[in-house]
Formats: C-alpha cells, sequence, structure tokens
C-alpha cells in the first residue's frame, strides 16, 4: 500500500528548522494569552468589581482596531518584508502587557488601564495577525500550508489546555495582576524565536499605486471569489457569536455557576483538549470527507452542542455543571478549530503571494470588525437578558453560522476543485 502524500507533507513540514522556530515562538505566546485571558477578566471582575457592560467595553476594546486600521494594515504588510513586522508586534505587546501588574504594585490599577492596553495592543494583534498568515506560505511553501497550519494549531492548542488551568491555579496563589506578567515573557520569547529564521523572504513587490488602490485590489480580489466571499461571511457570523459571549462568559460562571478560579481554568482547559484533538485530526479529516466539505461540515455537526453550558444550573451538584460545560465548550472547540485550519488553508492556496496580505487583512477586517460591537452589544445583553440568556442566543448564533460556507461549497468535495 502507497504512502499517502498528505501524510508525508505533515512529517516533512515538521523537520523544516524555520517552520519549529515559528512553532515554538507560537506556542509560547499563545500559553501566555491562554493565561492572560483567565487572568484579565478574573482581575476585572474580582479586583476591580466590573460590571457586564465593563467587561463588554474590554472585549470590545481588544478588537476594536481591526475596525480602525485593519484594511490599510493589509496594504502596508504587503509593501514591508513580514518578519520584522511579526517581531515588532511582539516586541510592542510584551511591554503593553508589562504595565498592567506595575500598576497593580503601585496600587493604581484602573479599569480605564486594563481597556487602554488592551486597545493598543489590539493595534499590534492587527499587524501581526495579517503578517503571520502571510508569511506561514513563505516558510513552508504553498503545497505544504494544510500541513503547516494543523501543526501550528494542534502544538498551541496544548497551551489553550494547559493555559486557562495554569491561569485559574495562578490567579489564586498569586493574584490576576502578576500572571498577566506571564503573557508579556511569552511575547518575548516569540520573537527572539522570529529573530532566528533564516528562510529568505522575496523583496515586496514595489508599486507606485496609491494605499487606497492597493487596499481597494484586496476588496477586489475576495468579492469577486465567491468563495472566500462566503467564507468570510461564516467567519465574521462565528466571531460575532463569540465576542457576544466574552462579555458575560466569566460572569455566569463565578456569578451564576458560582465555579472558583481554579475550578474555571480547569474546566475551561478541559473543553479546550478538544481543540488539540481537532487541530491534530484536521488532515485526517479531510482526506476522510474532503478538504473542502469538512470546512462547513465540522462546525454543522458539533456546533449545536455548544448550546448545553447555558443549560446549566448554579443549584445543580458541581460534576454535573463542569460535564456541561465541559460538553458544550469541547464540542464547540473542536468544530470552530476544523473550520479555522481550513478556511485559512484554502484562503493562503487561492490567493497570489502578492496579494496575500491584502486579502488576508480584508478577511481579517470584515471578520473582526463586528467583534467589538458583538462585546459591547454583549454587555448590554447581559445587563438585560442575563449572561445566561446572551450566551444561548450567542451560541444559537454559532450552530447557524456555516450556513454561507455550505452554500457555497455544496457539492465540493477537495480544495484542488474550488475555483473561486
Amino acid at each position: 500500500m502507497g504512502s499517502d502524500p498528505t501524510e508525508f507533507l505533515e512529517l516533512l513540514v515538521l523537520r523544516h528548522h524555520d517552520f519549529r522556530l515559528l512553532l515554538a515562538g507560537q506556542t509560547t505566546s499563545q500559553l501566555g494569552a491562554q493565561v492572560s485571558g483567565v487572568a484579565l477578566p478574573l482581575l476585572a471582575v474580582l479586583t476591580l468589581d466590573a460590571t457586564p457592560f465593563e467587561l463588554g467595553l474590554l472585549s470590545a476594546s481588544s478588537t476594536v482596531a481591526f475596525a480602525l486600521i485593519g484594511l490599510p494594515a493589509g496594504a502596508w504588510v504587503d509593501r514591508w518584508r513580514r518578519r520584522p513586522v511579526l517581531v515588532a508586534s511582539d516586541a510592542i505587546r510584551c511591554l503593553l502587557l508589562a504595565t498592567i501588574p506595575v500598576a497593580a504594585w503601585l496600587g493604581v490599577l484602573t479599569i480605564t488601564q486594563l481597556v487602554v492596553v488592551s486597545l493598543l495592543s489590539g493595534f499590534a494583534r492587527v499587524f501581526f495577525d495579517v503578517g503571520y498568515q502571510s508569511y506561514l506560505p513563505t516558510v513552508v511553501g504553498k503545497d505544504q500550508v494544510l500541513a503547516g497550519n494543523s501543526t501550528l494549531e494542534a502544538i498551541r492548542a496544548s497551551g489553550q489546555v494547559v493555559g486557562p488551568g495554569l491561569g485559574g491555579w495562578l490567579v489564586a496563589l498569586l493574584g490576576a495582576a502578576n500572571v498577566v506578567l506571564v503573557q508579556a515573557v511569552t511575547f518575548a520569547v516569540s520573537a527572539v524565536c522570529l529573530l532566528g529564521i533564516r528562510t529568505p523572504e522575496a523583496a515586496p513587490r514595489r508599486t507606485t499605486n496609491s494605499l487606497r488602490v492597493q487596499i481597494r485590489e484586496g476588496l477586489s480580489f475576495v468579492r469577486r471569489t465567491h468563495t472566500l466571499a462566503a467564507l468570510v461571511l461564516t467567519s465574521a457570523l462565528g466571531n460575532f457569536s463569540f465576542a457576544l459571549a466574552s462579555a458575560v462568559t466569566m460572569i455566569f460562571l463565578v456569578r451564576d455557576l458560582h465555579l472558583s478560579s481554579t475550578l474555571i481554568g480547569l474546566t475551561l482547559a478541559g473543553g479546550s483538549l478538544t481543540v488539540v484533538l481537532g487541530a491534530a485530526t484536521t488532515p485526517r479529516l479531510a482526506r476522510r470527507f474532503g478538504s473542502a466539505r469538512i470546512i462547513w461540515l465540522a462546525p454543522v455537526v458539533v456546533g449545536p452542542v455548544g448550546l448545553l453550558g447555558p443549560l446549566a444550573s448554579g443549584d445543580w451538584p458541581t460534576w454535573l455543571i463542569v460535564l456541561l460545560v465541559l460538553v458544550g465548550t469541547g464540542a464547540g472547540e473542536f468544530g470552530q478549530i476544523v473550520y479555522a485550519i481550513t478556511s485559512v488553508s484554502l484562503r493562503q492556496r487561492l490567493c497570489p503571494d502578492h496579494l496575500l496580505g491584502r486579502v488576508n487583512a480584508t478577511t481579517r477586517f470584515a471578520i473582526m470588525a463586528l467583534f467589538p460591537l458583538g462585546g459591547l452589544l454583549g454587555g448590554v445583553l447581559g445587563e438585560y437578558a442575563g449572561p445566561r440568556g446572551t450566551l444561548a442566543i450567542a451560541l444559537g448564533l454559532l450552530a447557524v453560522s456555516p450556513l454561507p460556507a455550505y452554500l457555497a461549497l455544496r457539492g465540493v468535495r477537495d480544495v484542488e476543485q474550488v475555483a473561486g
């Protein structure tokens, strides 16, 4: 029996020295992000007594930069080499996050500072996310982007498993503000790893076009490529639902379900085990069901299971509460990670390299522009409908979000058959 060429590519990409450096940096920063992802909202809720609206504002501030500079960032990334952009983004976020524990030590930390740091870090994140998705094909080649994305997500997802549990435990042990320092350090480690990459990066294509013309080129490519436009809509709906939920999730777990910070971290970590499973099995699922079909099939099958979480009640036994949250979170995470890997890989294959930064930026802009609105709306809904009702609305929207992707890709099995 002959070997599967896709399996060979999965093994080959791990032998690439520069890819391993990229992998190491992103694994480290992902661990830090998951640790502080628990620490920051707990810091706001437990230490600063944040309201649902303030948590929604904190959530929105981290992503509003995608709406403000998302499109020009893509044009700028296409004008520059991408590795220096990634290094600078990591360094800026490291310094910004380090101000939070310093302010806490001095006794001057406020919700306002958390929002400002989150806002400025979001600007750096815009350049990193656009540059990162545009840089991967340079490191591994376009024929290995699915294997590369899958491997990155499988290894980085280990941070999603360890991070929340570790974050909850560290918050209980050290205090939430001190734990934020962990992520600052991980961004520094990521920058050092990126500096070690030696794969030659082609000089950007020179252009005399204005920034506005370049932005329009990216928008036009996405608009006229039917498949990409449909994936943008699916991703935007999914992200909007996550934004709604992010404003009230921590309040629901702490105040409605009465879970401790340690148990919250462990529960979220357990649910994230399916991220590792989903990322590791994505190439196999793509072979079994089709690399194009699996894009919409995975979230369609498991998305509705996520509605189990809001059914939990604080009056129930703790083990049953944890079980429902675990199963609901895990199912949603599995479907979304398979969708993310396969949809990004399809975009990287369809787009020419000189447009990739702008196309990624256009996509990220469309996906993330609704996130601040979702965070704020989630905060408002949390005030009036309660955290449970807001979560039910968010997860119901997530369950129907794959519809545009299905309509664009129905009848298509593999990405090689996708013409646009």
